[in-house]
This record gives structure tokens, sequence and C-alpha cells, in this order.
């Protein structure tokens, strides 16, 4: 009995859709695309529920007929190649004819579009593949589709969708890497009727200070260069934008959005000792390349693309970033506050005419060892210095301490309880070493505790209870700070606000992707980078529930906060230190899993000063 059997279209086009249409998100690049290849002037996107119950993208490109709207739903049905070969002279977003069909698979679609040439459109509706009905309607040249309940019958799909805020914040995404590299295109984003992004038509650059806001704008060098093998132009950032987390980063080739680290190293190398290790600069930067030249026919969200020269076009990117950080002078200089200085004169040799040169006056029969000499100081009694030192260490070894558990290492929480017992009433003393490490006597031997590790755990379950509902204290700024956000970490902004406040920010919302921040915590000193590392840190976590965002906001919070490496700290401070971190929930590791704290053994002390 035969077994192998074809599948049907319907399952077919589901298969496909797995890898084309991951969320909703994969269904807006994909219509925005084709609105482009359609020569769209005008782009306007509508979701509801972050594109779970709608997604709505309307064009004004050339629309189809009715034959070519219901062929568009077929697998492998396209305009843009006929033959092999096209594939390496790509001039449009998409090739293969699966989008349309891999959508049409898993939702509910309704299309409407019509040619210039016809005085009557066509509306079509299908229904998982199927089409539901066809008939002639009136409305504008161009393409509207409808996809609405994304994922109704593939359940399984549709519950491994992640929380509104996180689709809302893919779809942005993926609406600003198109509209960046289109910026002759007008682009609208409107997100459960409020209008999130409206972009008018324009130059480069005034696309990004849209997007991004004008402060970066502001922060932005040109980059461009011309070379028979490549055509290199876009902006990159000064030294001084450089940040740890969030910096805009974007390639682009022939118009096309994608990632490529070895591109991206250029850029970095460029700035290599401009700015801090570790820290990366924003740039938009766009490759013109032959068509012959690339490969972007290797997976289907078409983002990773091979380069025939990529070795001569990474040189070449190398050097074009470095002219511009040196054509415009980007490279730091010293700058001297010369605000209040003296007036230092001129020597001018015919002034001085008639004038007395002051002159040293010394005694050469100065002898500093001369012990007879009058007026020499009286040498100091070391002596007695030393006998009160050894009369407290005396007094301190007379003391006695209860026993201590003697497990080597780290130990457990009841443990720490009790070793921070024995260590107060042991000694009232600790010592600090190197400006990191607090050095502490206990029973079972030596405490050696990281300081900032400990301030971070300390202050990071501060924080955690405050989020929970207890009260946080604000000190009002003098002069507010205005944090411009782009509108996908606005959005994001938007919805950990609460939290926010509840650690003592008076921050709120101006409109537009600005914020206005009229106090901050008692003792932060920097608000505004301190609530743009928080925007970052949960933007980079694919898990938004309350419990994480909580974590990352409270990490963020402490890290901002805690004592630095190298910091003095007075013996007061290090018994407060010690006691607030044995009143944590887990005072031997840090938040994010660091050892805080460890013990030498009196064993290993003594076999280190063992005899041989």
């Amino acid at each position: 009995m035969d077994i192998i059997h074809l599948l049907p279209d319907s399952v077919a086009n589901q298969i496909a859709a797995g890898e084309v249409v991951q969320r909703p998100a994969s269904v807006i690049k994909e219509l925005m695309e084709n609105a482009i290849d359609a020569g769209a002037s005008t782009v306007d996107v509508l979701v509801q529920d972050a594109g779970r119950t709608s997604i709505q993208v309307i064009d004004d490109g050339k629309g189809m007929s009715e034959t070519d709207a219901r062929m568009a739903f077929e697998r492998h049905a396209t305009s843009k190649i006929a033959r092999a070969e096209d594939l390496f002279t790509l001039q449009t977003m998409g090739f293969r004819g699966e989008a349309l069909p891999s959508i049409a698979a898993v939702s509910q679609v309704k299309l409407t579009t019509r040619t210039a040439s016809q005085d009557l459109g066509v509306q079509l509706c299908l229904e998982g593949s199927r089409v539901v009905s066809q008939e002639v309607c009136s409305c504008s040249v161009g393409a509207n589709f409808e996809v609405n309940n994304l994922f109704f019958n593939v359940p399984a799909r549709r519950k491994f969708l992640k929380s509104n805020q996180t689709e809302l914040n893919n779809i942005v995404q993926e609406f600003e890497r198109i509209a960046l590299v289109n910026p002759g295109v007008s682009f609208s984003l409107t997100s459960n009727g409020n209008r999130m992004m409206q972009l008018p038509a324009g130059g480069n650059l005034q696309r990004i200070v849209g997007i991004f806001g004008k402060k970066l704008g502001e922060q932005l060098l040109p980059v461009q260069v011309e070379t028979s093998l490549v055509r290199i132009s876009g902006f990159v950032g000064k030294p001084e934008s450089a940040r740890k987390k969030g910096a805009s980063q974007y390639l682009f080739v022939n118009g096309r959005f994608m990632r490529h680290p070895r591109f991206h190293y250029a850029v970095m190398e460029a700035f290599s000792h401009l700015i801090p290790e570790g820290e990366q600069v924003p740039y938009f930067i766009a490759f013109h390349v032959d068509p012959a030249g690339i490969d972007v026919n290797i997976h289907p969200t078409k983002t990773e693309i091979k380069f025939e020269n990529e070795q001569e076009i990474w040189s070449i990117l190398l050097a074009a970033v470095r002219d511009a950080l040196g054509k415009f002078n980007a490279v730091p200089t010293i700058d001297f506050d010369v605000e209040g200085r003296p007036d230092i004169p001129t020597y001018e040799a015919d002034k001085l005419v008639g004038v007395r040169v002051p002159r040293v006056q010394f005694d050469v029969r100065y002898n500093p060892f001369d012990s007879h000499r009058e007026g020499r100081r009286p040498p100091r009694q070391w002596e007695k210095l030393y006998e009160s030192v050894q009369n407290g260490l005396n007094a301190q070894g007379s003391q006695t301490t209860p026993s201590a558990p003697n497990t080597p290492g780290t130990p457990n929480n009841q443990e720490a309880q009790t070793l921070f017992a024995e260590g107060m009433e042991m000694s009232s003393q600790h010592f600090q070493y190197k400006g990191q490490y607090i050095l502490t006597a206990v029973q079972s031997g030596l405490m050696i505790v990281e300081q900032r590790r400990a301030h971070i755990r300390i202050l990071y379950e501060r924080y955690m209870k405050q989020m929970q509902g207890q009260n946080a204290a604000t000190q009002g700024l003098l002069f507010p700070e205005l944090l411009e956000l782009s509108p996908s970490d606005a959005t994001l902004l938007g919805g950990i606000l609460g939290d926010v406040r509840a650690l003592g920010f008076d921050i709120r919302p101006l409109g537009g992707g600005s914020f206005s921040i009229a106090g901050a915590p008692s003792g932060q000193v920097n608000p505004l980078a301190v609530v743009q590392q928080m925007v970052e840190s949960v933007k980079q976590q694919d898990n938004i529930q309350p419990e994480a965002v909580h974590h990352q906001l409270a990490l963020v919070m402490a890290r901002a906060s805690a004592i630095d490496v190298g910091e003095v700290l007075t013996p007061v401070q290090m018994e407060a230190l010690i006691g607030d971190l044995f009143q944590c929930d887990n005072p031997n590791l840090s938040p994010s899993g660091q050892t805080i704290l460890t013990i030498l053994q009196q064993e290993q002390i003594d076999k280190m000063f063992k005899t041989p």
C-alpha cells in the first residue's frame, strides 16, 4: 500500500506560514514591502490589540486587477521574477510569492484593490486559504489589506504570542526599519485608534529625526563614499553619543534592512580608542551595490545577506567612517576651562629697565641632620605609639565568641545569619581592602565581602519592595529633565510608567515620545540616564511579565545607586553595610547570581603559615 501523498494546499500554506508569518510584525513587514514594490507614495498601517484582532495596511500604489488579486494568494505566484536568473538582479523587496498565501492560510483576509485603468475595484475575502467571497466595489487606486484574527485556526501559535506590549514593540521596529530606508514615502502608524507616528516624505536625516527625535539628529555625522564596488551613504553618531545599551544601529543594502556582524564590527573599529570599551554608537548606513554581487535568498526573513566582495566592502566602510570622524573633527580635543583665569602679562625686555629682579635667598650652611642646631623638631616617640596599638590588639584578642558553623566556602542563608551574629560579637571593626572588599573576623575564619555587590543586593531588595506597594521618597528637581524616546521606546515606557513612579520618579508623558522628569529618588544624580537604561533593559527581555519587569527595573536602579569599587568607607558605613546585607533574603548572591561573600577558613589560614 502506497503511503506517500501530496499535502493539500491549505496544509502546505500553513507549513510555509510557520517560517514567513511568525507574529503580527511579520505580517506588517510583508504587506509594507509589497506596498513599496507597488510604487506607493503613502502607506498607512493600523493595528488593533497589537495585531491580534486586526492589521490593516493601506497604500496608494498601482493596485491589482481582479485576476491578479486572485492569483496573488496562490503559492509561488509573483510579478517580480520570471526565471532563476532574475534572483541575481533583484530590484524588489519580495520575490518568492510566499507572503500572501502564508498570511491567508492563518487568518481572515479582506483585500480591496483597484488599478488606475479601471473604474471599479474588487473586494476579495479569504479565510484559511479558502475564498469566501469576491465582488466588485468602489474604492481608491491602490490596495487595502485587512488581516483579522491572526492564527485563528492555529491556536497553538496564537497561544505562544507574547503580551500586547511586546508584540507592539516588534511591530514598531519593523515599521521603523522600512520607514528609515524609504524616506521618500509618507508613512503613518496607528494603534487602537491612537496615532503613534506620522512621517511625511523627506530626506534621510529628516526621517531619522522624525522617528528618533531631534536630539539624536544633532549627534550624527554624514558618511558618504562611492567606489566601483559600492556606494555607502548614511550617518554615524559622534563619540559623545556612545551609550552602553540601546544605541540605534541600522544597516541597509539596496533598500533592504539587514543584519551583518562584520560590517557592524567595521563601524565600531573606526571608533576604537574614541569611546569607552563596551559602549555603542548609533549609525544608519545604507549600501548600494550591484544586485548580482549579493545573495538575499538565504532565509525567508531576507535579513541575512551574503556579499561577494565582503572583505573589500568592509575596508571601504571602515575608511569611510574614519574619514567622517576626521573630516568633521569628531575626535575629542582637550578643552581647558579659561573662565576666571588670571591675566598673565607677556615678557617684554625693554620694560624691565630699572626694575629689581627678585632673587632666592638661602643659607648654604644649613644642615637638616645637625641634631645640635637650634629649632630642630624633637624626635617622635614611636615606642609609645606602638604601645597603644599593642594594647588594643591584646584587648581584642582576649574576647571570646560562641562556636560557628565550620562549613567551607559560601554559607547558606541560615548559616549567614548565624555568621553575622558571631562576627558582630567577635569584632566591632571591619577592614576595607583596596576599596573593594570588606574583611571581618568570624569564628570559622575570615569573611570577605565584595562591597559593591553587597550594596546592589541591599538596594535591589529595597526597590523590589517599593514596587510591591511601599512608598518611595521623591526629591523634586530644580529644573525638570526632558526625555525624548523613539515611538517604540515611548510605548514601552508608557506600559511600565506605574512601576517607574513607584521607585520615586515623578515622570509625566508630554506626547510625541517626550516625557518630563520633575522628580527622582533621593540621591539619584542622573535620572535621565537611569530611566533610559530601564527602558533598554526591559526592551531586551522577551518576557515582560510584571515579575520580570520588576526585576529589571530594580536591578538597573540598584546598579546605578550602589557604591563604586574603590570608594573608601568609614567604619560606621561598613558596619551598616554588613548589617543591612544580612537582613536580605539572600545575602550570598547578587541579583545577577554573582558571589557576594566567602569564608577563608581558619585551617586554610593556618596552613599558609605552617612551617615546612
